[in-house]
């Protein structure tokens, strides 16, 4: 039975099992030389800082603070990387991008290993690139998926704290990045819409992560 949404019961079961099982911090990465073996598939999740990215991956992996948030956003600094279901996947927390109160040397060279990491990793099956709903793609966000098309790199806008906005507003948004996602040779054409908070769109991002597999 399909619920609507593009996912079966099935893959939504799917999803909920590999969640369900274990997660586990495995190491903050700080330069190439320190990425784990590439020997599982891996989804990694991208955005500007306090766009709620801790809040969803914690929402997905129904742990608290499984993935820490920060009082002072930017404070992310190294490439994350968590086990999921006792080595069936990487997850990977890609430092923030934007705000962050650090010297214009130590972002660029945040910048440069985010780079060399979307652009080298073989087992890496797709970034999701989260948006804030209340503020739209910003010209950051848009940059990030210019590197991405040209590195040919699978990514998938995901939407976050849509509870914050009126449904209408929300379609509005959906209906405009779907748009300009037409014009880029990357990008995934759906866009998934989460509330961490409500729990809105999670169990259908897991699902999503688990299909690729």
């Amino acid at each position: 039975m399909d619920t609507g949404d593009g996912f079966s019961e099935e893959a939504l079961e799917a999803g909920r099992v590999l969640f369900a099982g274990s997660v586990v911090f495995v190491k903050g990465v700080v330069d190439l030389k320190g990425l784990p073996t590439a020997d599982r598939p891996e989804v990694c999740f991208a955005g500007r800082s306090n766009v709620g990215k801790s809040s969803l991956i914690n929402a997905l992996t129904n742990r608290a603070k499984l993935a820490r948030s920060s009082a002072e956003p930017g404070r992310t600094r190294e490439i994350n990387y968590f086990d999921l279901g006792e080595g069936r996947m990487f997850l990977v927390d890609l430092p923030g991008f934007g705000y962050a109160k650090v010297s214009r040397t130590q972002a660029e060279g945040w910048m440069r290993l985010t780079r060399s990491y979307l652009r080298g990793r073989p087992s890496l099956r797709r970034v999701f690139l989260l948006v804030d709903s209340r503020r739209g793609l910003m010209d950051t966000d848009e940059d990030v998926m210019t590197m991405l098309d040209k590195s040919a790199v699978t990514y998938q806008i995901v939407l976050t704290k849509v509870d914050k906005m009126k449904k209408s507003e929300v379609d509005d948004l959906v209906e405009e990045i779907s748009g300009k996602l037409k014009k880029r040779g990357a990008a995934h054409p759906i866009v998934r819409q989460t509330s961490s908070e409500k729990g809105w769109g999670i169990p259908e991002l897991r699902a999503e992560i688990a299909g690729l597999e």
